[in-house]
């Protein structure tokens, strides 16, 4: 027969008794050398110790808190650039040192994008505010302040079919009509197609070749704002106003 695998007790005749007038004992096997130690609870120290928690558990963790930081300081830096922006008049009014404070910030805030192909997003799709360029073109800071435009300039964007709106408010009410030409997922060259003076006036833009026309990049979109760089250096960053709104066919 073959032999089991739990040990057999040993023969009674090998048990030694020992009698005095108050103690009988014997010399079989203990129970608590047969039976497993109880586990020892884990100490406060221990518990908090990092090399005690599973590696599974210290790196979800550690995701979970690196993402916290990181939408943390995306807010903090719009928020930053938002305030910097606030007495600057668009650009307008922007000292050199100011624009590279703006600089710096946009530069932060770009090493944060997370929608790598904006021209692909339904969050650029809507209405949005200029709040500040570098753009002397669209700034006017040649003229006398009465003569810029003084109200808010919005621009619009449909990603579907790339169609893209410039209005001006008070006091010129222009407006411009644009074709957007994707050059990488990014990067659209912009075709205008018609200019409104105050608003009523039509004329037709003149036809230039893509090399010809100017471009601009989106560096940076969330539901919120939008940075984006023309090919001439110049930086543009807009806030969300309406996100249904659509640009006329």
């Amino acid at each position: 027969m073959a032999s089991s695998s739990y040990p057999l007790p040993p023969p009674l005749s090998s048990f030694k008794t020992h009698r005095n007038h108050h103690v009988i004992t014997s010399q079989w096997p203990s129970t608590s050398a047969l039976l497993p130690l109880p586990i020892k609870p884990k100490s406060p120290i221990e518990l908090s110790n990092p090399s005690t928690v599973p590696k599974w558990r210290r790196k979800v963790s550690f995701l979970s808190s690196f993402l916290k930081n990181k939408e943390k300081s995306k807010k903090e830096i719009k928020e930053e650039l938002f305030e910097a922006i606030a007495p600057l008049d668009r650009g307008a009014e922007a000292a050199p040192e100011d624009q590279e404070k703006i600089e710096q910030i946009a530069c932060k805030l770009e090493a944060l994008n997370s929608i790598k192909e904006p021209l692909k997003s339904d969050l650029l799709n809507g209405k949005w505010e200029l709040l500040y360029t570098t753009s002397t073109l669209i700034l006017q800071n040649q003229r006398p302040k009465l003569l810029r435009p003084n109200g808010k300039i919005y621009q619009a964007i449909n990603a579907d079919t790339l169609r893209a709106q410039n209005m001006e408010t008070w006091p010129f009410f222009n407006q411009a009509v644009a074709d957007l030409i994707p050059l990488n997922s990014k990067r659209v060259a912009v075709k205008f197609n018609t200019f409104k003076i105050a608003g009523l006036i039509p004329i037709k833009a003149p036809e230039r070749p893509v090399e010809a026309l100017g471009q601009l990049e989106i560096t940076y979109l969330d539901e919120e704002i939008r940075v984006s760089r023309g090919n001439r250096g110049n930086l543009f960053i807009l806030k969300m106003v309406d996100p249904s709104y659509r640009v006329p066919v």
